[in-house]
């Protein structure tokens, strides 16, 4: 059966090894969901013409950032196919929306040998007419997927979750509806999958929810009204004192939610509207923050969070300048980088007290960024949208070792596993590696 689905030896030897999840890239932010990787040592210079291991076309269109399990690297995209049809849909009058949902798209899943860059296998889920417009620099699949090497999770928002197997199988799959997004901005939330359970973020100009499904089944575990609007933060697993909890940012409230029953454990307000950077966590605190008709940034002690927060001591620090809008927070070695706004300044700050010794720093060339730092063997790493990656230190004054360029746009994050970053782009998904 695996030949069926174009796999090789070697590619199902790899999935049949026990794998460390710390050497693995299995979420959008990472195994920590911090956008760290403890196991990796990627390079740190490239070009198209240096330590490119491979180089493979999509087809389509998307921002989802790649994940990584073994041997294989999953990713989805939105391809247009068929005829034009009459648009039925929403069409809301912000002033960015031209991504055209006229044509019918395949929504599909793909494999990518992690050795040679060759597509293993490729899903379509679904063949459908986006409801709505987009943003014109969104896509149709923004939302990343998450794996554990059994299961393969895609959500497309508005176009279905589903969940395959590693074989590219179809397991399960669940419509949860349209989503009124505003100003027509597009989705872009990703799922969690965290044990047994996976959640999704449902918030929109609807009636807004989070709802937790079984892994294995699908089967609809426990489901929570939100009073929140648009949003397009991904929500986090966070285990404090034995308790496991998904935390969600959100416009009126970040939140933590019991994993195993939906109860709203602790709440606080603060944050500013269309929230998109994901919350962080580490050591007992979680840190949540947003750029858009304001800067915040909340630092959150979990010890002892219970209720309503807003105003108390497990404020530890917020900070209200240069705050992040588009890219999550990177939080390494008890240090949190953001990034002001989408633009090349980068704060670096103590995580326990929000002590800043130095900087803010610019970035130089590197500006216009969508997706978020990300951090392995002592190294950050800042992708923009024009195709250049900045890899600094991560020295108390981080200092540039190289600045890398490609032939690409990208939004998507980078994944870092073994010793490779693995690239999405708009065209092509890279893989980087020292070369002998």
């Amino acid at each position: 059966m695996l030949a069926a689905f174009g796999f090789t030896a070697a590619t199902a030897g790899v999935l049949g090894q026990a794998v460390n999840p710390l050497a693995q890239w299995g979420q959008w932010r990472g195994p920590l969901a911090t956008g760290a990787a403890p196991k990796a040592d990627p390079p740190v210079e490239w070009s198209e013409t240096k330590n490119i291991r491979w180089k493979t076309e999509l087809p389509g269109l998307g921002h989802s950032s790649p994940v990584v399990w073994g041997g294989l690297v999953f990713v989805t995209t939105a391809e247009m196919t068929g005829a034009k049809k009459p648009f039925t849909g929403v069409t809301p009058d912000g002033a960015h929306n031209n991504m055209n949902p006229l044509f019918d798209h395949q929504f599909a899943v793909m494999a990518i040998d992690r050795q040679t860059g060759a597509v293993v296998w490729r899903r379509t889920v679904a063949t459908r007419q986006p409801h709505e417009s987009s943003h014109e620099s969104a896509t149709w699949a923004s939302n990343s997927p998450v794996t554990d090497g059994e299961h393969v999770l895609s959500f497309f928002g508005s176009n279905g979750l589903y969940c395959l197997d590693t074989g590219g199988r179809l397991i399960w799959s669940r419509d949860l509806g349209d989503m009124l997004v505003k100003h027509g901005h597009g989705e872009g939330a990703s799922p969690l999958l965290h044990g047994e359970t996976v959640v999704v973020n449902w918030d929109h100009e609807g009636a807004s929810v989070i709802v937790a499904l079984a892994k294995s089944t699908g089967e609809e575990l426990w489901r929570q009204p939100r009073d929140e609007v648009t949003s397009w933060a991904t929500p986090i697993a966070v285990t404090h004192d034995g308790q496991a909890q998904a935390v969600v940012s959100g416009t009126r409230r970040v939140r933590g939610y019991d994993l195993k029953t939906g109860a709203v454990i602790w709440e606080a307000g603060g944050l500013p509207g269309n929230i998109v950077a994901s919350p962080v966590a580490a050591d007992g605190m979680v840190f949540a923050a947003g750029s858009y008709e304001k800067q915040t940034l909340l630092a959150i002690r979990l010890t002892g969070a219970k209720g309503e927060l807003t105003g108390t001591q497990q404020i530890v620090w917020q900070k209200n300048r240069s705050t992040p809008y588009v890219p999550s927070p990177l939080l390494y070695d008890g240090w949190l980088y953001y990034l002001r706004h989408y633009q090349g300044v980068l704060s670096r700050v103590n995580a326990k007290t929000g002590d800043e010794p130095s900087g803010p720093f610019r970035l130089g060339s590197v500006f216009n960024i969508y997706s978020s730092p990300v951090a392995a063997a002592g190294r950050i790493y800042v992708t923009d949208r024009n195709g250049k990656t900045l890899v600094m230190s991560d020295d108390a004054e981080p200092k540039a070792l190289t600045l890398n360029k490609l032939d690409d746009r990208f939004s998507a994050s980078a994944a870092l596993a073994g010793d490779a970053i693995f690239l999405r782009g708009e065209k092509f998904l890279y893989c980087i590696g020292n070369k002998d």
